[in-house]
């Protein structure tokens, strides 16, 4: 059997499953147990029965809706790539424009602080593409934090073991910090989402409140955390288009506006504090 035919069979596979892009991935995981990039694999020799073997593996278990990203052991994210896996949330494409809002808005030699970092995705993108800033990111799981110490080792991001929404995380930084950041858990525990979410740990998914469990306390923490003219910016569900803007209003936040993904979707909320709009 040839790459090419042991990747048509696998994407019909995948297909079967409900994978949303099944083609793709059986491409992805060929190259990972090759070696080779997607366009080598068209002409390269045929697998070994040992590649044969781990590929079939692999896709056995991406057609239990096991991310990709935890099957390959990471996860592209801007310009980077990001080491993923179980106890940690798969960074998704739509967090990329957050960081080209929060990219704008960055002075030169800025302070960041990346709430609720998870993986570590928003940090490591801002410090890569932004060296001159100098950028902390806040996550309370341990599992997710250890994932998170090692995305960042080399970047000159800080990662901080705490709880973004305490008090007491980073006041040292209170009044100076000139962005924050943050992809918190904001799903509603009744939402129905992709099987993949599963392998996601639900704290880093789900919350309370109609999903605004963290938000709102956490604007409370990013407006104390924030200078004269600071900027916030923070994902949410699709169902949150109205509720999540008013949450910075009432905290007291202005230019406050609402964001959509490439889809359409509302999908994160940006306000400036202390200044007009």
């Amino acid at each position: 059997m040839t790459w090419t035919e042991a990747i048509a069979a696998a994407a019909k596979r995948l297909a079967a499953t409900g994978v949303h892009s099944p083609r793709n991935d059986a491409e992805l995981l060929a190259a990972h147990v090759s070696g080779l990039t997607r366009a080598r694999l068209l002409i390269a020799d045929d697998p070994t029965a040992a590649q044969l073997a781990e590929f079939d593996a692999l896709i056995a278990r991406r057609a239990t809706r096991e991310p990709l990203q935890h099957l390959t052991g990471s996860a592209a994210f801007r310009y980077g790539e990001l080491a993923v896996g179980p106890g940690v949330f798969v960074p998704r494409p739509e967090t990329e424009l957050l960081v080209d809002w929060a990219l704008e808005h960055l002075p030169e030699g800025g302070t960041v602080v990346d709430a609720c970092s998870g993986s570590g995705a928003i940090a490591h993108a801002v410090a890569t593409e932004r060296p001159d800033a100098r950028v902390w990111a806040v996550e309370a799981d341990p599992d997710a934090f250890e994932w998170l110490e090692s995305n960042l080792e080399g970047t000159g991001a800080v990662p901080v073991l705490a709880d973004a929404v305490a008090a007491s995380t980073l006041n040292e930084l209170d009044g100076r910090v000139d962005l924050v950041t943050a992809n918190p858990p904001y799903v509603p525990f009744d939402i129905e989402v992709a099987p993949e979410v599963d392998f996601d740990p639900r704290g880093a998914v789900y919350a309370a409140e109609a999903g605004l469990a963290v938000i709102q306390p956490l604007a409370v923490r990013a407006a104390r955390w924030l200078g004269p003219g600071g900027w916030f910016g923070f994902e949410h569900d699709d169902t949150h288009g109205t509720v999540a803007p008013e949450i910075l209003r009432v905290t007291g936040f202005t230019a406050v506006e609402d964001h959509d993904d490439l889809a359409g979707r509302p999908r994160f909320a940006t306000g400036r504090l202390g200044l007009a709009p």
